[in-house]
């Protein structure tokens, strides 16, 4: 591997296991809020538990990904110095923005929440965890709008000086055509992951303690509607995609040839290349409707793409690497489509009203319980979201090759010059022993923060006054 190729395999380390933490903190956040807004007008005491853990849970992971984004951060002057500095002027007021605003609104009364307790005024306490949801939404859309100017570059000129990009209108980037349909599409996949690790936490800790069942229960329903709204919204940004990006949806099918009425491949055994594969399972038209929003729709081929491109853009290959983004495409839906199947067992077995169809098998009775085996399984249903998230961005980012920005900058074009790689293997080391240890600090965590029961017996009838909890 060269240079350029060790700095994309870094960059690629420390933005995937970043991105595990992201959506974790935008879904904690919410049902944190949500959580405290339920206690707030049932005084329930269950509501409350579920407040502080989920709340402990946030903090946790909101402190991670706070480490892993600045060495995300450091990652990306070390190595993509040549690209900060031509495109400096378009991201970095999105960044400062991000910076001042966003991430210290989270930051500021995330901190005010936890050491809030018997110390302000109810509904003003409750109000601070709901800014902070908010925060993580603001934060995540400004940096999906500096993302999808990479996918489609709007609101910019080029100084015929300098060369330099400047931006000329921050609104043209906030409303970029990509980032209203990336932005749904990611807060929906960020509910699978928050779900996922609920889900599991509810069902690892149930027998012990049967406050965690309605967490449990939360979790399935998070990771099936939000694995519903992702395909919806997946769905609308694949035809933006196709639109501003039709190299995109090619390579998602290893489609050479312009198809009308283009199928889609379920699966795929052999080579992928000008022939097909000697064995696939295909949907017919199916890819048509995908790009283009209607079954006969005529989908460009990568031959046609390639040779448009070199015209338009001059000699080089503009074909990204068809197997990642072949198999990425269909190991994201497979990942989002198996953890929804899971969350919905889960929520049909453990329904306390049973069936009255007994024809059924046991297995297959509604609040039939949920076996041991299937425990096992269900522990693992926060890596199915994850795993959706994670080929998702791998797809995004790897079928736009060989562009950094698309139309205007390659990838070659945006890496520090001098960079060697022995600089590049040694910074790569220590990220990854930096994240090896945060991931394993995460993971006790939230396992010591599990294992402690959700509260003392207390009714869960009778209101209860707001205590302040020793930390």
């Amino acid at each position: 591997m060269d240079v350029l190729d060790l700095t994309r395999l870094q960059f690629a380390v420390v933005t995937i296991y970043h991105y595990l933490f992201v959506p974790l903190s935008i879904s904690l956040s919410a049902v944190a809020a949500g959580l405290h807004l339920a206690w707030l007008r049932t005084d329930s005491r269950k509501y409350l538990d579920l407040t502080k853990f989920v709340g402990k849970l946030l903090i946790v992971t909101f402190a991670v990904g706070v480490v892993t984004g600045l060495v995300q951060e450091f990652q990306f002057g070390l190595g993509w110095s040549a690209f900060a500095k031509f495109y400096g002027d378009v991201f970095g007021p999105t960044l400062a923005v991000e910076g001042m605003l966003a991430f210290f609104l989270e930051a500021t009364f995330l901190a005010v929440w936890y050491f809030g307790w018997g110390r302000l005024p109810r509904k003003l306490h409750a109000a601070t965890i709901v800014v902070v949801a908010v925060g993580t939404l603001l934060s995540a859309y400004i940096i999906l709008a500096a993302n999808s100017f990479m996918q489609n570059p709007v609101g910019y000129e080029l100084d015929a000086t300098t060369g330099r990009a400047h931006l000329t209108s921050f609104s043209a980037l906030m409303t970029n055509e990509v980032v209203l349909a990336a932005f749904p599409h990611t807060m929906a996949g960020a509910a699978m992951a928050g779900g996922g690790l609920l889900l599991a936490l509810g069902v690892w800790r149930l027998t012990a303690d049967r406050g965690f069942r309605p967490l449990a229960r939360l979790g399935a329903w998070l990771t099936l509607v939000g694995g519903a709204l992702t395909a919806l919204t997946g769905d609308h940004l694949g035809k933006v995609m196709t639109a501003v990006q039709p190299m995109k949806m090619a390579a998602a099918e290893a489609l050479y040839s312009t198809t009308t009425g283009a199928p889609f491949s379920v699966l795929a055994v052999g080579k992928l290349g000008h022939d097909k594969p000697f064995l696939t399972v295909e949907i017919p038209r199916l890819l048509s409707f995908l790009g283009t929003g209607s079954f006969d729709g005529t989908v460009q081929g990568i031959d046609d793409l390639q040779a448009q491109y070199v015209a338009q853009y001059g000699p080089g290959s503009y074909v990204p690497m068809i197997p990642v983004a072949f198999w990425t495409f269909r190991l994201m839906m497979g990942a989002g489509i198996a953890g929804m199947i899971l969350a919905a067992y889960y929520l049909w077995a453990s329904a306390e009203k049973k069936s009255r169809l007994p024809l059924l098998p046991a297995v297959l009775q509604r609040g039939a319980g949920v076996p041991g085996w299937a425990k096992r399984i269900l522990l693992l249903s926060p890596l199915l979201p994850a795993a959706a998230n994670t080929f998702g961005w791998i797809f995004t980012e790897t079928a736009r090759q060989p562009w950094l920005a698309f139309g205007i900058s390659k990838v070659s074009d945006g890496i520090s010059p001098g960079l060697t790689s022995a600089e590049v293997i040694a910074s790569l080391a220590g990220f990854t022993a930096v994240y090896g240890l945060l991931a394993l600090a995460w993971f006790k965590l939230v396992v010591h923060l599990s294992t402690k029961p959700l509260s003392p017996e207390i009714s869960d009838k009778s209101p209860v006054p707001e205590p302040a909890p020793a930390y």
